[in-house]
């Protein structure tokens, strides 16, 4: 039988279930990799579990979020860090050498493998032929410790790219066009694979950008073949040895299939608040703008910069507005150095910034009141730039740098004749900053801050449930409107009772006092409810708070595992009018519930304050409802080690 290159990869790391679209399945994880984000609280989960050093063929700990050390937090965050993964196998990329995704696609990537991640943008390094996913940070602690990941067995969309990108169009337009085709939803439960003639015009950080993105459709990642491409970047890389040629079979059938012709592409834009509120650059050309962003991980490569350095060159840019430049990681920012690329930027007036996330996630860098944002990143969420009132746009380097110049949105296809940019035959390698672990892992002490908390448990699932309405939430509500993310609030990451205060912070302040007093509560939300993120302190820190179930019409992949994971019942309506019918403040009851999860039968919400009931159900495989009987996957894996 013909397979898809994800098919293929699958069956190779399968160690549970049948390679059955919907069905549960665990695989084998080679790699993983955390950042400092999520990964204090990954570790202090993989203490908890009683794990002496990791299992995997590799596990890299990044610094690349918290950076903005405007307190003891982040710092101490940071040493504790270091130290855990001293002690317990874990390379250890120090704050500056750069953003996870980009420096693992630089160093560490290897076609053919499964790496998985505690940041949602992980299927960055499927762009290099990895099945690259993201996941709760409790979930890649159990795959350190050689657990197997499990996930519903994904459908595969093809996407087949034919012709070739004109000057000025680029990698970023073809993920937005994705974008704007399937929705933020359409790729939930789906890994999209490209394929077609079109790919091999395209270079490997070309296709982490796309790849990068995907994470914004809700797949569960994106892979692009194994090819001549791949080996010309891994020789630049100076890891030649790790190529393999890797595609999909002869006659491969997917279980949908996207035609995109680049020959037709043009510059495009995602206006706010979505990045598939996509359209023409030249239909909002002209609007006024305030800032000018580029980098984040999925812009921020040598070639992005070199295209950006050669259109600054003799330039300057508006003095209407502020333009930052966040350098992918040391390698990127040590070469634009060397080619004049950096000189270029900074003699126009651009803003330069470490190797990190920064502004992509809130981390310093927010636009002025109700400012205009044209931005190089991947998600516009409202206030995820740290503005709550600020328009975000999302679009390619080369449309953010023509706007830097111009004032306005302009199409990039204003500024005359493409600059002539050419990848590295080799780039700089090296990695005197990313730091082994230690040799005599017992002589290492741990280091902990006084921001580190415990890891707050839930005890077992109770069989009767009664829980106070507390929000009632449109579709698409995101993980940054769960549990925000920005400067204020990203250094308590490893401190759930501090940063509970913040849930659904931009939504209702009000709530972590009400969800205290109530003890008990319950969410309802609409369509795709916890899109974007991989966090999982928007499932672990609304758990400290009391939350007991959340009802939806459906849910994003990550963010249903993560509520399994801290013990929240994910329901979604078997009746969408019901979801009419509820109004914040109602009295929810639940019965018969562990029984109910061990029959696979549906549940009955008795709305005591408005007097009805109405049925919900469930998607969840055997090992989840074990898992929610256990009150969680900490619980649950514990339990199973004796």
């Amino acid at each position: 039988m013909a397979l898809t290159l994800t098919y293929k990869i699958l069956k190779k790391h399968l160690v549970d279930g049948e390679l059955t679209a919907g069905k549960e399945i665990g695989i084998k994880i080679d790699q993983t990799l955390t950042q400092d984000a999520t990964g204090t609280m990954s570790y202090l989960q993989f203490e908890a579990l009683g794990m002496k050093q990791v299992k995997t063929k590799l596990s890299v700990s990044y610094v690349d979020h918290n950076t903005l050390q405007s307190g003891f937090e982040n710092a101490d965050d940071h040493r504790y860090l270091q130290s855990v993964a001293s002690k317990y196998g874990i390379l250890f990329s120090r704050p500056g050498n750069g953003i996870c995704h980009q420096v693992h696609l630089e160093r560490f990537a290897v076609p053919g493998w499964t790496l998985l991640g505690s940041d949602s943008h992980t299927p960055t390094s499927g762009g290099l032929g990895m099945i690259a996913i993201g996941a709760g940070g409790l979930d890649v602690a159990v795959a350190m410790g050689g657990g197997a990941f499990y996930l519903p067995c994904p459908r595969v969309v093809g996407v087949k790219l034919t012709g070739k990108l004109k000057p000025w169009v680029t990698a970023k337009d073809i993920i937005l066009k994705v974008l704007e085709e399937l929705t933020v939803k359409g790729g939930v439960g789906n890994i999209i694979e490209y394929f077609g003639p079109g790919v091999k015009t395209l270079t490997v950080p070309e296709r982490a950008t796309i790849t990068n993105m995907g994470a914004e459709l809700g797949a569960t990642t994106s892979i692009f073949p194994s090819d001549e491409q791949t080996e010309r970047f891994l020789k630049a890389q100076e890891r030649p040895k790790v190529y393999k040629p890797m595609t999909a079979d002869d006659g491969a059938e997917y279980d949908k299939v996207v035609e995109i012709n680049l020959d037709k592409l043009v510059p495009l834009i995602a206006q706010p608040h979505s990045p598939d509120n996509v359209v023409p650059v030249s239909k909002v050309a002209g609007k006024e703008v305030h800032q000018v962003c580029i980098g984040s991980c999925t812009n921020s490569s040598i070639k992005d910069l070199r295209v950006v350095g050669k259109v600054l060159s003799g330039k300057a840019v508006n003095p209407n507005l502020s333009m930052t430049i966040s350098p992918g990681s040391q390698q990127v920012l040590r070469m634009a150095s060397e080619d004049g690329s950096l000189t270029n930027m900074i003699a126009a007036g651009a803003r330069i910034l470490e190797s990190a996330c920064g502004p992509c996630i809130g981390m310093g860098q927010a636009p002025p009141s109700g400012g205009v944002s044209v931005r190089s990143f991947n998600r516009n969420f409202p206030g995820r730039s740290g503005t709550k009132d600020a328009q975000v746009y999302l679009a390619s380097p080369e449309t953010c740098v023509a706007t830097a110049i111009k004032g306005k949105i302009t199409d990039p296809r204003k500024l005359g004749e493409y600059p002539r940019i050419t990848m590295p035959k080799r780039f700089i390698i090296d990695d005197r900053n990313i730091i082994k672990p230690s040799k005599n892992p017992d002589k290492v002490e741990v280091e902990r801050g006084p921001n580190i908390a415990p890891v707050p448990v839930r005890g077992k699932m109770e069989d009767t449930i009664s829980a106070k309405l507390l929000l009632h939430l449109e579709d698409n509500i995101t993980t940054d409107h769960i549990m925000p993310a920005g400067a204020r609030i990203l250094p308590l990451r490893s401190n759930i009772p501090a940063i509970s205060d913040f849930v659904f912070h931009y939504i209702d302040q009000d709530f972590p006092r009400r969800a205290k007093e109530a003890g008990s509560s319950a969410v309802v939300g609409g369509e795709n409810y916890g899109q974007g993120s991989s966090r999982e302190h928007a499932a672990l820190a609304p758990m400290y708070l009391g939350l007991k179930f959340v009802i939806a019409k459906s849910f994003a992949r990550i963010h249903k595992t993560n509520l399994v994971n801290f013990g929240i019942l994910p329901l979604t309506f078997k009746n969408a009018k019901d979801y009419d019918r509820l109004e914040p403040g109602d009295e929810l009851v639940i019965k018969n519930v562990t029984s109910s999860l061990k029959k696979g039968e549906d549940m009955e919400v008795e709305n005591k304050t408005r007097d009805f009931s109405f049925p919900v159900s469930y998607e969840l495989s055997d090992r989840q409802v074990k898992i929610l009987l256990a009150g969680g996957l900490l619980n649950y894996t514990k339990k199973a080690q004796g």
